[in-house]
């Protein structure tokens, strides 16, 4: 059998040339626009044959009879037993001339080809998006009934088959597979397309959430995948059978999932939380079309959905087709390929690899830099309370990734230690001593900062005092409340406001973190004046991001778990309760720089939020008791530590680890 495939180098096309391979004595001509001898050999290295049987043709799909020299064409008349035109564009989001000019005009020049060199049968590889969105069922002899045309990506589909079924002068046969995903065996894929849109939103929900906390889903239409090695196998074997000309086939799946099933089955492929309630998304119909045209219509509308679709990670249309309104027939297909043992597998046995493949390979993050050196080699980093804990811990990371540091502290003897010790390290630390909460202090500072580095890159508000003192025992101490506030909230806020004018320069760009608490998330008890301080920051921060955000200057919040610091030195019951580490608590930090979030908290720490959003008196009894169960330390009674922590303090200190008690 001699062959010629149009669309060979893509993801189906190559590996429906392996398999015609596989077939005794069969060659191969495949469409070449770039016939580089590198990219030719490296097709046969895949397909596993020599020059003599996968033979490169240069030619363009756009142009007439493929662009292919009337030598090329005289040498192949009357050799091609089938032609297989795969060349298209297989995209929802492509440019709309682009999906014209390849889909249906491609289709017109493949045809004319075909004719032209005499090829004993056409094979023409289209899509279930030729029935457009029809509503009900498609079946595989139906193509005038198809609907809902106006997406270019459909329409250059149906059109392009048209073509076949009108001006083909040789016998043909069509093929429309469902949405192509990646190999059933393997999970290879080359595209993230259809349900790996979803991909990236279902990463994020397990790293913010824990595995087993229920989510709300959308139950939308039902969606048709297929895995590509299916598809290869399907198309094989039909365009091999005597019988079929004037036939077209849904190479579908005959049991499709519903979007929310689909989206559960790949959540349990990557162990993140799985939607468990259900909402409607025929509920999204309940808006008349004029008035969400209408909206559309304001630049401001379309700004914030431009956004939110891109910080979700999907494409603009994609509630198009939450509510897919088409199912696929496909008895006669299924007719011919079950006896050959031709059949979809379950997506349950294989999502999983779907999953890994793509989060080992495709994930768009592996391809940004995101390396702590990439994000601050050379940039000024200022971060507060340097010399001791969490700031010193930082401050020894982005120094080692090349980065300027400045630290700055209070205590001059510690800032000494501080270099000292990074010295030691090979490593440099620019130190300055100031009390950023006196306002004299804080402004020469800047000053000098400013004289000195021009700019801050990054700046890292980490400076902090807590105070672990119940309510009841605080009546007489509204300076308790005055001194948190003073450095937590008023001194972050003063050093800030004094470096943001020269973030948000023309060109510049910054990054402001602040070192929050998990205690804002938890709303902890025993520390009223620390959550308080902390609390007025962050949402000063979240104005702040708002209105810097075309500015070029972002804002990151980090509700720190727990840590040893000097900080927690005083309550000797923490001596004997899980907490991290200041490297540990550097990493976040580190985490913040590289990945620049708008807020970094563990899974624990979000689950209270959320926990106190949705069900806020069972969040404040569990809270109440967690209060009486861990009294306020002899520390903040004014006296010795003299009582050991019981058993069941242990216990809940190391379920909730991280959480302040």
């Amino acid at each position: 059998m001699i062959y010629f495939v149009t669309g060979a180098s893509g993801f189906i096309g190559r590996r429906l040339v392996a398999n015609l391979l596989m077939r005794p004595g069969s060659k191969v001509y495949f469409l070449m626009r770039d016939a580089s001898p590198e990219r030719a050999a490296s097709l046969r290295r895949f397909w596993g044959v020599s020059k003599a049987r996968a033979i490169p043709v240069i030619g363009d799909l756009t142009k007439p009879l493929l662009g292919i020299s009337a030598q090329e064409q005289k040498a192949l008349a009357g050799q091609v037993d089938h032609m297989f035109h795969l060349g298209a564009v297989y995209n929802l989001q492509a440019d709309p001339e682009l999906e014209i000019t390849t889909n249906v005009q491609g289709t017109r020049n493949a045809l004319d080809f075909a004719r032209a060199i005499k090829a004993a049968r056409f094979h023409h590889i289209s899509s279930i998006a030729a029935a457009g969105l029809y509503d009900g069922i498609f079946r595989e002899d139906m193509f005038e009934e198809a609907r809902g045309l106006q997406h270019p990506y459909f329409a250059s589909k149906h059109n392009s088959e048209k073509l076949v079924r009108e001006e083909s002068k040789i016998p043909w046969r069509i093929y429309r597979p469902a949405i192509v995903v990646g190999d059933s065996q393997t999970g290879e894929i080359d595209k993230i397309d259809g349900p790996y849109y979803f991909f990236k939103l279902i990463q994020k929900t397990r790293r913010m959430l824990p595995f087993w906390m229920p989510m709300v889903g959308i139950e939308g239409g039902r969606i048709n995948l297929v895995p590509v090695d299916f598809v290869v196998k399907a198309l094989d074997h039909l365009a091999h059978l005597p019988e079929g000309d004037g036939q077209c086939y849904h190479l579908t799946d005959p049991k499709p999932r519903r979007v929310s099933d689909i989206f559960t089955i790949f959540s349990e492929a990557a162990h993140a939380p799985r939607p468990i309630f259900r909402m409607n998304a025929a509920l999204f119909n309940l808006i008349p079309r004029s008035v969400l045209q209408g909206l559309f219509v304001l630049a401001p509308v379309r700004r914030i959905y431009k956004s939110l679709m891109k910080d979700l990670s999907l494409p603009e249309d994609i509630f198009t087709f939450i509510n897919y309104p088409t199912r696929f027939d496909n008895r006669e297909a299924e007719r011919l390929l079950t006896p050959a043992g031709i059949t979809v597998p379950p997506l349950e046995d294989y999502a999983w690899r779907l999953w890994d493949y793509w989060e080992r390979r495709l994930d768009p993050d592996l391809h940004i830099d995101r390396s702590l050196k990439g994000q601050v080699e050379g940039k000024v980093v200022l971060i507060t309370g340097g010399s001791s804990g969490i700031g010193k811990a930082t401050a020894m990371r982005v120094a080692g990734a090349g980065a300027r540091t400045v630290i700055v502290a209070r205590d001059a003897k510690r800032l000494e230690s501080a270099k000292q010790e990074a010295a030691d390290r090979g490593l440099t630390f620019m130190t300055y001593q100031a009390d950023i909460t006196d306002e004299t202090q804080c402004a020469d500072f800047i000053r000098q900062l400013m004289r000195d580095h021009g700019y801050v890159d990054i700046l890292i508000n980490n400076a902090g005092h807590s105070i672990r003192r119940a309510i009841e025992n605080s009546y007489d101490r509204l300076h308790d409340f005055e001194r948190t506030m003073s450095i937590n909230y008023f001194g972050a806020l003063r050093l800030t406001l004094g470096i943001l004018p020269f973030m948000a320069e023309k060109g510049k760009k910054g990054h402001v973190i602040n070192v929050s608490s998990i205690g804002v998330l938890a709303n902890a008890p025993h520390f009223s004046a620390y959550v308080a301080s902390k609390a007025a920051l962050e949402a000063w921060t979240r104005c702040a991001a708002a209105e810097y955000l075309d500015r070029g200057v972002e804002f990151t919040t980090i509700n720190m778990p727990l840590t040893r610091t000097p900080m927690i030195a005083p309550t000797k019951f923490y001596d004997h309760v899980p907490a991290q580490t200041p490297e540990e608590a550097a990493n976040l930090v580190v985490e913040a720089i590289t990945n620049c979030p708008v807020r970094l908290a563990t899974r624990l720490g979000i689950f209270g939020q959320i926990a106190h959003a949705i069900a806020p008196r069972f969040a404040q009894i569990v809270s109440n008791t967690m209060f009486r169960m861990f009294p306020d330390s002899a520390a903040a009674l004014g006296k010795e530590e003299t009582q050991a922590p019981s058993a069941d303090q242990l216990a809940v200190t190391n379920m909730l680890r991280g959480v302040h008690f």
